[in-house]
Formats: C-alpha cells, sequence, structure tokens
C-alpha cells in the first residue's frame, strides 16, 4: 500500500459508518465488472428467465438440497 493510498484509507476509516459504505459502493461502481461476471441488468434478465422456465414447467426444479450436496 502506497503512502497516497494508506492516508486516503485512514482518511476513510475516520468517517461514520454510513459514509464509508457510500464511498465503498462508490469506488466499486468505478471498477469494471470482469469478463464472466453480469451487469445488474444482465442478472435480472436471466433470473427473469429461469422464473419463467420454473413457471411453465416446475417438474425441472432441482431442489436446494440437492445443489448443495454438489459443493
Amino acid at each position: 500500500m502506497t503512502a497516497q493510498v494508506k492516508a486516503v484509507f485512514d482518511a476513510a476509516l475516520a468517517l461514520p459508518e454510513a459514509e464509508r459504505v457510500l464511498l465503498a459502493e462508490c469506488l466499486l461502481e468505478t471498477v469494471p465488472p470482469e469478463q464472466d461476471e453480469l451487469t445488474d441488468d444482465e442478472l435480472y434478465a436471466e433470473l427473469e428467465r429461469r422464473r419463467a422456465d420454473f413457471d411453465n414447467d416446475p417438474s425441472g426444479a432441482v431442489p436446494s438440497s440437492e445443489l448443495l450436496k454438489e459443493e
């Protein structure tokens, strides 16, 4: 960590919690998503597609207990 980054970090730690959270969110928004990550809009569209698939044919659903066994 450079001296400049350390100084900024120390100053950020002095902020109230709500302001630190806001600062962290603002900083994260400036970092582009990784290539394999979905944007919020893409994630929403994927979740909507999956919900529509389930609504059309719930028999294809996999219980979470089965998914957790695969980890």
